[in-house]
């Protein structure tokens, strides 16, 4: 016997609908439960949450708070209590005033989801969806990644690259010293903050100087240095992996024996 949905409200059909499209392209579960929403800056973010029993909403306690580094600052994002949110009474953070709203006309099918519009990469980070008076108590952890862009209107830029990815990585030979050839590679502008690594041909991470970044408005600056000595090609890799928007990019720089001529170092 097949399944059959008779829906007979258009703002419940177009909620529903909204809400598997955003699942479908934007949130991931991971194994321990946490829910990672990626969406790009100035985009609209739907944070999933509804307790397991399913129930109705609408005359029940919800609380949302985004959760500081470390797990001791919470910052009040969206508060239900039997009809009573945020919209009509002070206690949320200013960040997040005039910006969040909910699903009213689902509270009774046990949607506490809410929307955070207008998304800034400052909004990234841990977020909880508390039902404190529900027996048992519950509560859901989600993962925000707002990736900074410049413009961004949708996750793929018109040239079809992911928003915010880092781009190929700029190498060069900055020293050449009795240990070996020193090189040198930068990333700029990435978001969110990308690993960035020296490999050589075989794909074996070198050992390197720890990586100097700096972070302008949610984009960060990696620059990461390696010495290096002779291997059978002198070809080595510099990679930068953003692994929330699974983007990884990589350049490559051979060390050519004129260039050592160049130095006149003797690389062994």
């Amino acid at each position: 016997m097949g399944l059959r949905l008779q829906i007979t409200s258009p703002e419940i059909l177009f909620s529903s609908i909204f809400l598997l499209l955003t699942f479908y392209w934007i949130a991931h579960g991971d194994a321990d439960g946490v829910v990672r929403v990626v969406v790009t800056e100035e985009s609209d973010a739907l944070l999933p949450c509804s307790p397991s029993t399913r129930e109705n909403l609408q005359d029940k306690l919800f609380d949302w708070k985004k959760v500081g580094q470390g797990g001791g600052t919470q910052h009040q994002v969206f508060m239900y209590d039997s009809a009573v949110h945020y919209d009509r009474h002070s206690g949320q953070s200013e960040q997040f005033k005039g910006r969040v709203s909910h699903f009213q006309n689902e509270l009774k099918h046990g949607n506490a989801s809410i929307v955070i519009r207008e998304t800034k990469v400052i909004d990234s980070g841990s977020y909880i969806c508390v039902f404190p008076r529900l027996q048992p108590h519950q509560t859901f952890h989600i993962e925000l990644v707002v990736v900074g862009c410049d413009p961004c209107l949708k996750l793929e830029n018109k040239h079809g690259e992911t928003a915010g990815a880092a781009p190929e990585p700029c190498t060069s030979i900055v020293d050449v010293t009795e240990l070996g050839v020193v090189l040198k590679c930068d990333v700029r502008g990435a978001s969110p903050e990308p690993k960035v690594e020296w490999q050589d041909s075989e794909g074996s991470i070198l050992h390197a100087e720890d990586p100097q970044v700096s972070e302008r408005g949610g984009r960060y600056d990696v620059s990461i240095q390696t010495t290096v000595s002779n291997t059978s090609n002198n070809r080595f890799h510099c990679v930068a992996t953003q692994q929330l928007i699974g983007h990884r990019v990589q350049a490559n720089i051979t060390v050519s024996g004129e260039t050592r001529q160049d130095f006149d170092v003797n690389i062994i």
